[in-house]
């Protein structure tokens, strides 16, 4: 039992996590044979088979299934150890796992990093784009160590830190542009394009528009705004977004912005990260950034 490496744990929790042989490789950096030899020896080590395999797929057995939740377990502790060490340094060095979501990452993201290089060269960055609810579940599982997202997220497991406010936009084509700001009574009788379910973005355009009655005629769930005002250019329907993002989506598009009145819709974007991690020093530090690329951004 003593034979088993730190770096066994790590191939069996990818493979365990990902369920596929291939993909749990590429997530460990290494040939597929070179990892399916480590968790033979795992396998062979522990004297029980850990995953049933098929042409199909590869499961966890049921000694896997309680042995993954010990090997998660050591994976965390040593993690910590990792951060603590970092900790101590009072200092931005190492391997930083952040996420962001995906009405962020492209307009503020670039920024950031260079940012962060710039002041800190040896920071290795690692980013993930993804939505929110599964920047929240990768946070718990330690697989990054802070995510930009919109607030609140409401997690008592995770401190939220405020970074900066910013208003939606009406996007509607360039015809359209003399035309009366259209109230959130109005929006519900247009065709409204949105993002596709599991982005808050959409959830907060629908709660700025549908309020208590009908929810507003959609045409359209795509994954990204860039889709979303090239739709609106042709005259399909309008669009929310981000003010964050009217420089970068609209500068091709045959359409017009607006501002609503008051009542504006707004989010609140902020960083959140796990309670009880010990670089909370660390990432005040990367917060300062993220608000001067913001503040940067706006005057720019």
């Amino acid at each position: 039992m003593t034979n088993l490496t730190l770096r066994q744990f790590r191939y069996f929790e990818a493979l365990a996590r990902l369920g596929h042989f291939g993909r749990a490789a590429e997530a460990c950096a290494v040939s597929q044979p070179a990892l399916s030899m480590q968790i033979k020896e795992m396998e062979r080590t522990l004297g029980a088979a850990l995953f049933e395999r098929s042409a199909r797929a590869v499961r966890l057995t049921s000694f896997g299934e309680a042995f993954a939740l010990r090997a998660r377990a050591i994976l965390s502790a040593v993690d910590e150890v990792g951060d603590l060490a970092r900790a101590a340094q009072n200092l931005l060095a190492g391997r930083l796992r952040i996420g962001v979501i995906p009405t962020v990452a492209p307009y503020l993201l670039p920024a950031i990093i260079g940012a962060l290089l710039r002041e800190n060269a040896a920071i290795d960055i690692h980013v993930r784009e993804t939505v929110t609810q599964k920047l929240i579940a990768e946070l718990a599982e330690r697989r990054l160590d802070t995510a930009i997202v919109a607030l609140p997220v409401s997690e008592p497991s995770l401190t939220e830190v405020a970074l900066f406010s910013e208003e939606f936009v009406l996007v509607r084509p360039r015809a359209d542009a003399g035309r009366p700001v259209p109230d959130r009574a109005a929006l519900r009788d247009m065709r409204l394009l949105l993002l596709e379910e599991g982005h808050c973005f959409r959830d907060q355009a629908l709660s700025f528009c549908a309020a208590q009655a009908t929810p507003p005629r959609e045409l359209l769930d795509a994954s990204a705004l860039s889709t979303l005002v090239q739709m609106v250019g042709a005259g399909i329907g309008v669009t929310l977004i981000p003010e964050m993002a009217v420089a970068v989506e609209t500068r091709s598009a045959a359409v017009c912005v607006t501002r609503f009145g008051a009542p504006r819709p707004s989010r609140t974007i902020g960083m959140i990260w796990r309670r009880n991690s010990p670089l909370t020093a660390q990432f005040m530090q990367i917060a300062d950034v993220v608000r001067r690329c913001a503040d940067a951004g706006r005057t720019g």
